[in-house]
């Protein structure tokens, strides 16, 4: 099989892939092929299918602005729903016919003498004008390293590969890890199992969940007057960024959470130990803070079990804790969370200089301009990329913010006869030095937490530290003059190195 040639190759199917596809067609772009490695659209909607998977963003909020769906069953939406959405508006786009499902990146570098990408995937070869990178921070699950794991006897699994064919009735299951989707998949074990043990490492602030189901008539007016349903998403948007400074200027203020979470603690469990126990010791917000009515409930059924001693190590049939406990255990479920400031596709793309976008960040730390571009990468994009995921709001608002700057940019690429484009260095150091200036003194790096957000140097590469209205406005319009031309064509490129004016 040759190489395909395309304009644009979009990696991913999720929110941010579709959302590129939609755009691009939309300004005329329409040489692009989406690959995915899954066999359908919904990127983490697809792939997290365990028992209790809902979004902990409202769902009026949690969609494409120019998609809006009047027919959300509840105020936070369900995994099937959320799936269900997005494979109506991939149908509804026009852009399926370039989607490739089952299909695999193996590695992608960038040729200088073509200017193009050239990506191997499972099923063949493309050549690409632009790579825009949609795979997301939350594709690929953290395992813990746990002597032991790999001679356990019985089924192990991750929460975001949940194996359907193990009957769980009846049987003795341990979960490891008590984050967000621990405590919705917990609730819904209890129910079959005969008994479940939970394994804490450190405890979450979780706060009472709007479980307000959405009537009929409502969903018949949205549907008439989508002007209605748009000052309600409105209403949303406005409520959740409200909280911003309660998480990066006034961290004190996060205390009118901690006492909703203690509430929500108060009217869960009446066992003063186990109050304890979940109580965490760090400000509100440091870690993300959860949703949840039925993890209090859950952790004080009679068939729960909560431990907090740590694991020493796992046994063929069961799990040995700090205290040399052993408890024998059917079925290990693993709920981790994923392998965010390290994403392994950054180890599969190579930039100009030979070196590997992992390799990059190994010396530096997780870092790009805006969130989105990277020196060294010409014509490379990533959505969801460094310092632009939310803790208070919506990814899709970044997403399509991310994206009209995509759209922008490919414009200037044609404009200026696909002469790649990078940003300065300059221009990138500038951007990350002020993006941890304003991290500093944060609730997530003041609030006496270690949490998934930080990264092997302590630093907080994964949040954006702001508004979401601010980071759409930087990403307003494509800024030519913080970038560089490199490996240029002599007859329609300006000269090595050179920077575009603004």
């Amino acid at each position: 099989m040759g190489t395909t040639e395309v304009d644009h190759l979009i990696i991913g199917a999720g929110f941010g892939g579709l959302c590129a596809a939609i755009r691009l067609q939309e300004a005329g772009e329409r040489d692009f092929v989406v690959i995915e490695k899954d066999t359908d659209v919904g990127g983490t909607w697809h792939a997290n299918t365990y028992p209790g998977a809902a979004c902990d963003v409202p769902s009026q909020l949690y969609s494409f602005s120019f998609a809006l769906n009047p027919d959300w069953s509840a105020a936070y939406s369900p995994q099937p729903e959320i799936l269900a959405y997005l494979r109506d508006v991939a149908a509804g786009s026009g852009t399926l016919d370039r989607f490739r499902f089952g299909t695999e990146v193996l590695g992608a570098r960038w040729d200088a003498p073509t200017r193009r990408w050239l990506v191997d995937t499972s099923v063949g070869a493309y050549a690409a004008r632009t790579l825009i990178a949609g795979a997301g921070g939350l594709s690929e699950p953290r395992l813990p390293d746990i002597a032991g794991i790999d001679t356990f006897a019985g089924p192990v699994f991750h929460t975001a590969r949940w194996d359907h064919d193990v009957d769980l009735a009846g049987k003795r299951v341990a979960v490891i890890g008590t984050g967000a989707s621990a405590i919705q998949v917990v609730p819904e074990l209890r129910k079959v199992a005969a008994r479940v043990d939970v394994y804490q490492r450190t405890p979450n602030w979780v706060i009472p969940r709007n479980e307000r189901r959405t009537s009929e008539r409502r969903r018949a007016v949205y549907r008439r007057f989508p002007g209605v349903q748009r000052a309600v998403r409105a209403g949303v948007y406005a409520t959740l960024e409200a909280r911003v400074p309660a998480f990066v200027r006034f961290p004190q203020l996060q205390a009118l959470t901690e006492a909703a979470a203690k509430a929500n603690i108060r009217r869960g469990i009446a066992d003063p130990e186990l109050r304890e126990a979940v109580t965490p010791t760090y400000r509100a917000g440091c870690k993300r803070i959860l949703i949840s009515n039925a993890w209090y409930p859950a952790l004080a059924a009679d068939n729960v079990d909560l431990v907090t001693a740590g694991i020493d190590r796992i046994t063929p049939g069961g799990v040995v804790d700090a205290e040399a406990a052993e408890r024998e255990v059917d079925v290990l479920v693993i709920a981790t969370g994923f392998h965010v400031t390290d994403p392994p596709i950054a180890e599969r793309i190579t930039g100009r200089d030979g070196r590997t976008l992992a390799e990059v960040w190994a010396a530096t730390g997780m870092q790009a301009y805006k969130g989105t571009t990277f020196h060294g990468f010409p014509n490379l994009f990533q959505l969801v990329g460094p310092n632009t995921a939310l803790g208070h709001s919506s990814m899709v608002h970044i997403i399509e913010s991310q994206v009209r700057y995509v759209v922008d940019a490919v414009d200037t690429l044609r404009r200026s006869g696909w002469a790649p484009l990078e940003p300065t260095a300059a221009a990138q150091d500038a951007w990350n030095e002020t993006v941890q200036e304003r991290m500093a003194g944060t609730v997530w790096t003041a609030g006496g937490c270690a949490s998934w957000y930080l990264d092997a140097f302590g630093r907080n590469t994964t949040l954006w530290p702001g508004h979401t209205f601010t980071f759409r406005r930087h990403l307003s319009r494509f800024d030519r003059g913080a970038y560089q031309v490199t490996d240029p064509s002599p007859a329609s490129s300006p000269s090595p190195k050179e920077t575009l004016p603004a």
